[in-house]
This record gives C-alpha cells, sequence and structure tokens, in this order.
C-alpha cells in the first residue's frame, strides 16, 4: 500500500541548504541532479563515509574479510530503506542519503568507543554518536571553499537529528547545529527518516546473527530458541528439506528480513490510512510515528534483539573487547589532552585556547579515527597494549 503522493518528500520543494548555492556559478551544476541525489552523492563522495569502512559494527578490527563493518551496514540499510520507499511511494534518495549517513558520527570501536567519549567528555557536555553526526555533515567534513560541511538540504539534516523521533533534550553537538539551521527538534520527520531508522534496525537485527554464526559465537541451536528465528528456519527448511543446514542460514536471514520488510510496509499503509495525514506537514505534526511493525512483529523484533544482547552483544569474547577499546580510547584522550602538540598538524592548529572546547576538539579528532588507526596512534602517543581475541 502506498502512502499519499504529498506525504513523500519533494526535493523540489525542499525548505533548501543553509548556504545559498548560486547556480549560476561556473562549476555549481554538476549533472542532472535533484538537491536529495546531490545530498546522497556528497555522504558517499565524503571522507567520513569512506572511514566507515575500518570502523566497528559487531566485531572489532575485525581480522576476517567476511565480517560486516559499519561502510558494509549502511549499504545493506540503504538497500532494505529503498525498498520500502519504493514499495511506500517516498522519496528513495533522501532516504538512502540518511541511511547511509546514518552511522557517520560513530567513533572507533562502536559503543565501547563512545562510552569512552562520554566518560572523558563528563562535565564537558558529553558525546553521542547521533549528534556527533550533525557535527561531522555541517562543521568537521570541509570539502568546499566557501563553507564547512557537506551543505545538506534541511530534510536530510532533519532526518539524520531525529529519525528515532523528537528530540526534547538535545546535546550540545545537536543543539549547536540546530542553532545554525533549526530542525524542529520537537516533532516527528519525514516518513524517510522513520523508515531509515527502521531500515536500521530490520538490517542489524538479522546481518547480525549472520556475523554471529560465523564468529562462532552462536550456534543454530541457540538461535531456534527464538519464536521468530524458529519460525523463519522452519519455512527455510520446507521450502529445501533435502538441503544441508549450512547451506540454509543465508535462506533464513533472506526470509527474516523479507517478513520484517512486508509487515512493516504493510502496517505503515495502515497507520498512514487511519490517521488522516496529506501531506508532509501533517506527517510532522501527527505527533507519533507512521512507520513501524504490527505488534506482533515489534514483539517478535524485541525477543530477537534481547537474545542478540544477552547472547552476542554482550558474549565474554566482546566484552573483553569492548574494555580493551576502551583503554585504548581513554588512553588517547588522555594523552592528547595532556600534551596536545603530539596532535596532527593541522588538528593541533585549530585546536581552541579555552574548555569546553578544547576538549570537545580533541574528541572530533578521536571520534574520527578508524579502528585500526586508534590502535596504531595509542602505541605511537601511550604505549604497548595488550589486545584480546576479537581484535
Amino acid at each position: 500500500m502506498t502512502v499519499p503522493s504529498a506525504c513523500a518528500s519533494d526535493p523540489a520543494r525542499s525548505r533548501g541548504r543553509r548556504h545559498a548555492e548560486i547556480s549560476g556559478r561556473p562549476g555549481a551544476e554538476r549533472g542532472p541532479r535533484d538537491a536529495f541525489q546531490r545530498d546522497r552523492d556528497r555522504v558517499v563522495h565524503s571522507i567520513s563515509f569512506r572511514r566507515l569502512r575500518h570502523k566497528t559494527q559487531v566485531f572489532m578490527a575485525p581480522d576476517g574479510d567476511h565480517f560486516r563493518v559499519r561502510l558494509t551496514h549502511s549499504i545493506e540499510v540503504a538497500q532494505i530503506g529503498r525498498v520500502i520507499a519504493r514499495a511506500l511511494g517516498l522519496n528513495e534518495d533522501l532516504t538512502e542519503a540518511l541511511c547511509l549517513a546514518h552511522d557517520i558520527g560513530h567513533p572507533p570501536f562502536g559503543h565501547a568507543g563512545e562510552d569512552a567519549l562520554k566518560t572523558a567528555l563528563e562535565g564537558r557536555g558529553g558525546f553521542d554518536h547521533n549528534g556527533h553526526t550533525l557535527r561531522v555533515l555541517t562543521e568537521i567534513e570541509r570539502p568546499y571553499p566557501r563553507w564547512n560541511g557537506l551543505n545538506l538540504t534541511w530534510e536530510t539534516l532533519e532526518g539524520l537529528a531525529k529519525h528515532n523521533g523528537p528530540i526534547p533534550q538535545p546535546g550540545w553537538a545537536l543543539t549547536r547545529a540546530d542553532a545554525e539551521y533549526p530542525m524542529r527538534l520537537e516533532c516527528w520527520p519525514s516518513l524517510e527518516a522513520q523508515v531509515a531508522a527502521v531500515a536500521d534496525d530490520i538490517a542489524y537485527d538479522n546481518h547480525d546473527i549472520d556475523d554471529g554464526l560465523r564468529a562462532g559465537l552462536l550456534t543454530l541451536d541457540q538461535l531456534l530458541a527464538v519464536p521468530v528465528v524458529e519460525r523463519s528456519w522452519a519455512t527455510a527448511r520446507a521450502r529445501y528439506p533435502e538441503v544441508e543446514s549450512d547451506r540454509l542460514l543465508g535462506e533464513l536471514v533472506r526470509g527474516q528480513i523479507g517478513a520484517m520488510v512486508n509487515d512493516l510496509i504493510a502496517e505503515t499503509g495502515r497507520r498512514v490510512e487511519a490517521s488522516g495525514v496529506a501531506d508532509v506537514a501533517d506527517i510532522r505534526a501527527v505527533g507519533r510515528a507512521l512507520v513501524g511493525f504490527s505488534d506482533g512483529m515489534r514483539e517478535s523484533e524485541r525477543d530477537l534483539k534481547r537474545f542478540m544482547y544477552a547472547n552476542l552483544y554482550h558474549h565474554p569474547r566482546q566484552v573483553a573487547a569492548a574494555k580493551a577499546a576502551y583503554r585504548v580510547v581513554t588512553g588517547l584522550f588522555a594523552a592528547y589532552r595532556a600534551d596536545p602538540d603530539a596532535l596532527p598538524p593541522e588538528w593541533r592548529a585549530r585546536l581552541p585556547e579555552a574548555e569546553p572546547w578544547a576538549s570537545r576538539h580533541i574528541a572530533d579528532f578521536i571520534a574520527g579515527m578508524t579502528d585500526r588507526y586508534a590502535v596504531t596512534r595509542y602505541r605511537e602517543v601511550v604505549g604497548s597494549i595488550d589486545l584480546p581475541e576479537g581484535f
């Protein structure tokens, strides 16, 4: 079921960019692309996006070529998001831009690195990866000669800021970005942003199963205790009764993704129709999420998440790796704070004199590191470190 066409974000009706881009200026027009297509392409061509190939998704600095990292995860989220957007009649380019950019603010080592930066910036505003995503895209990335950031459209920035819903108490980084280009943090975002948020859940719920099995931290017997997995496995086994179990694991993951996507499309169409919304303004004013699972699928997805946290994300091997990662990031921050001359010249030249901005600047530098670069820099500016299995 598609949604009313007026409920889809229209690039021709975009609220525009913070910095005016004069179309008559030589070089301003580079190919026949609309505003949202340009946003997507600016994300893809950014340094921060490229660095995601060496940032943790589940396994830290993985030495296996087949494990997912932030980059491959973001691409998989974009694929799922595009399918949902197309089925619902939403703007695929805006959805894809949001999916590709949603993890750009993650520091090295995933949530362990984020926790370390939160601790380092206690009393200085803290750290959160979502706010840092906006900071990267509006300030830290600097590919253009006349402004900082990628100068993305309002709709893309809004969707990244609050794809999980309204932000009643934003952190300092998001507050700063909002002050420069207000994003109406008090209301729900576009349907495209809501799709991107759930596409993220669908991707990591299911692809982390694949990685967990590949790493030997999960077993099929464990997974079959989760009702939604057991149902998907029964469907796969009935379809291919003669195939060995190892050959059915991919079918299990694909089947679950398909079931979640189909449920989401049907439930979202029902919610939009029942809400009576007629255009994009109504989407932001309705006061609740319109993109989501049915009650039954939502409970099944929550069961799967609980299982994954208990058996994969909090697995002893993962916990040991997270503790080591926390030490790396904490040690780097302390070393750079004690001796700013250890920063690279371009970062040292822009180091503010006053707090909290000096500490935030150092955190910006560390947050941009890849896993392997963080370990290398730690050994250079702090000293040797023994890393557990999982690195």
